[in-house]
């Protein structure tokens, strides 16, 4: 049976100001409440890194909550209106927090999941909005990293409602934490924050690297998802969909949904060339590229999609087309605006009373010129030099000049150095990544490659390997699967649920141990089974230390357990139960097996021979040998009879019985 585990947040004051009234929504990094602000009495949206993203944080960075304040600081400075406001940031109970405009509306998932695709105009003034506030923040130098469907809010229309898509207002969530989180991961191990794999864009998965068109590449999946109510490439692993990012072309939306503009076709693969600089350069230059589609789609003339005839099947027709109504610019708000066109300039006339003159002499020229033998071979040689200068300076420019780059590759780099310098090249290192085959300091890969075309004494970049990549599992035993499951595919590990059992210690649910054990050293990949708690058994072992063996057999009959004995050398009475296995209180299911040491009773010592000794003397020798002496008839008489006989095997402290006349 699952426990609800309850947040401990709810309620709580955070700096004397923010009440937390409830919870919106929980992602891999963080939580997001409303709260409200005492002090300004309005309803702000909270977000709190997880404890495990900012534990992993500090360790990779000392300094992660100054930077996490730093890029709190740099957000809220982008004021945009289709950016989520930061008004605040602090800690609690040393976990980083945003205090957020509250945004009262759905999310993009949100709106997706209700109607799953969207028409295409819609669609365009959804991503006029989004690209907006992305541009600003590229112009600011920020690189927004995680653009999804999560993290566009659709606010409530001035119209009221989000039923009317086209009039709403969108904003844009998510750049400070993102930011903060990848510094720390940039600063530590050199791991990167990847994006939501469905999103993320080529370079990101082969090079970790991120810049404008990064983001280019996710809102290019995003509008390809609004068009057709999918993303393009699904699998049964995280890390499968992202390598298609990188092996595979987007189709056209077309595809999926006959009927299509083709201009949306060719705004959806502008954005998501695999190639970054074929895409457009940052979030600026796409929402250009929006916005003219989106004027061309409103012109029942222009960019009319016609849908298809299967071949033969009826006799032409006329042909239903799409049509997206047209926005007037001056509708736009203002940030969305296109600047006006310029008026084009009519070129000028020649003047009618150009001078003639030039062009008279110059015809006489020539005529003095090539009316000799002489003349004409001075301009036949003077061509020819002109044209094998021309040839090799072409030559020079296209061919001489160059060389190929050497093989660098798995070469270590000092080696790969030498060579570099005995072939009289530079060298400059890349940033350096992981790599199963090539050892640490092994070149992985040089740009250009070996047998490139190369100027003469130019620069060969080297991409060092780190070696294989291996990290210890991390510690999810006591998390609820779901921050579990986040905190291993966040490290790039497969996980699988094994059979749940039962456990004192953790409710059900939670993760009581794991396949590698934590800190076990793991490459990314690694499979990973996590076993849950089942809560409590249902069963309580008994106490039975102390107590008979017959007795606690009894107690563990009646119970259903199965009781497993082994007799121990002890000064206990035999058959005393000297220990257990399960302690008592444990919890254990009907049928289990309880170990029980048992006493197999105090060492045997041999009664000494006293007959026809003094009775004191005698006494006094058994009771120093730790015997009971009962003496009968004359206590100062000679020891006629003793019982246990001499060399009789008794327990230690055995009563004696002498008889002395």
């Amino acid at each position: 049976m699952d426990i609800q585990v309850a947040d401990t947040l709810l309620g709580s004051l955070l700096d004397g100001r923010y009440r937390i009234r409830g919870r919106v929504a929980r992602g891999g990094m963080a939580t997001v409440y409303t709260a409200t602000d005492e002090r300004l009495e309005r309803t702000v949206a909270v977000k709190i890194i997880h404890p495990s993203q900012a534990a992993q944080a500090r360790s990779r960075m000392a300094g992660f909550p100054d930077r996490f304040t730093d890029e709190a600081k740099a957000i809220a400075r982008l004021t945009h209106p289709n950016v989520v406001a930061v008004y605040d940031q602090g800690t609690h109970q040393g976990l980083p927090y945003l205090v957020m405009e509250y945004i009262r509306g759905r999310t993009l998932r949100e709106v997706l999941a209700e109607r799953r695709r969207l028409n295409p105009d819609e669609a365009l003034a959804i991503m006029e909005q989004m690209l907006a506030a992305i541009a600003a923040a590229h112009r600011a130098g920020l690189v927004h990293r995680d653009v999804k469907p999560e993290n566009v809010l659709v606010a409530e229309a001035p119209t009221g409602g989000v039923a009317n898509l086209v009039d709403s207002v969108v904003k844009v969530a998510d750049f400070g934490l993102a930011r903060a989180v990848e510094a720390s991961a940039e600063e530590g191990d050199g791991n990167q924050l990847m994006a939501t794999v469905a999103y993320v864009a080529p370079e990101l998965v082969t090079d970790g690297r991120a810049d404008p068109r990064t983001d280019v590449y996710s809102a290019g999946i995003v509008l390809f998802e609004m068009l057709t109510g999918r993303v393009p490439y699904d699998g049964d692993r995280p890390v499968d969909v992202a390598w298609q990012h990188v092996d595979k072309d987007v189709p056209a939306p077309s595809v999926l949904v006959p009927g299509l503009p083709r201009v949306l076709d060719e705004l959806v693969a502008r954005a998501t060339r695999r190639d970054p600089g074929a895409r457009p350069a940052d979030a600026g230059a796409l929402l250009a590229e929006v916005q003219v589609a989106r004027d061309d789609l409103g012109n029942p003339n222009a960019h009319t999609a016609v849908l298809g005839r299967v071949a033969g099947e009826l006799p032409a027709v006329a042909e239903p087309t799409m049509v997206v109504a047209a926005v007037s610019p001056v509708a736009r708000p203002t940030w969305a605006r296109l600047p006006e066109p310029a008026a084009p300039q009519r070129p000028h006339r020649r003047r009618a009373t150009e001078d003639t003159g030039l062009g008279s002499r110059l015809a006489e020229l020539r005529t003095r010129v090539m009316g000799t033998p002489r003349g004409r071979l001075s301009v036949a040689a003077a061509v020819v030099v002109v044209g094998l200068l021309a040839a090799m300076g072409g030559w020079w420019v296209g061919v001489g000049r160059y060389t190929v780059a050497p093989q660098l590759v798995n070469l270590s780099r000092a080696d790969a150095q030498a060579q570099a310098d005995r072939a009289g090249f530079q060298v400059a290192f890349a940033t350096p990544r992981y790599d199963e085959k090539v050892p640490r300091d092994g070149v992985v890969a040089q740009d250009p490659g070996s047998a490139a075309k190369i100027l003469k004494g130019g620069t060969i970049t080297l991409t060092l390997s780190l070696g294989p990549e291996r990290f210890p599992l991390p510690d999810v035993v006591g998390k609820e699967f779901d921050l579990a499951e986040a905190d291993l595919t966040s490290a790039k590990l497969v996980v699988a649920k094994g059979t749940p059992r039962y456990d004192d210690n953790l409710p059900a649910g939670v993760v009581v141990d794991t396949n590698p054990k934590v800190g076990t050293e793991v490459k990314p990949g690694t499979k990973v089974t996590v076993i849950l708690s089942r809560g409590r058994a249902p069963i309580t072992v008994p106490d039975l230390v102390g107590k008979s063996l017959n007795d606690a057999r009894a107690a563990l009959s009646r119970l259903g357990l199965e009781p497993v004995e082994t007799y121990k050398e002890s000064d206990k009475p035999r058959d005393e139960v000297l220990g257990q296995s399960p302690a008592d209180g444990a919890g254990v299911e009907k049928g289990t097996k309880v170990k029980l040491d048992v006493s197999k009773g105090p060492p045997q010592v041999t009664v000494p021979r006293v007959v026809d000794l003094p009775c004191q003397q005698a006494k006094q020798q058994l009771e120093g040998a730790g015997f009971t002496v009962n003496v009968q008839f004359n206590p100062n008489g000679i020891v006629r009879f003793q019982n246990p006989g001499e060399n009789s095997q008794v327990p230690p402290g055995t009563p004696v019985t002498l008889g002395c006349l």
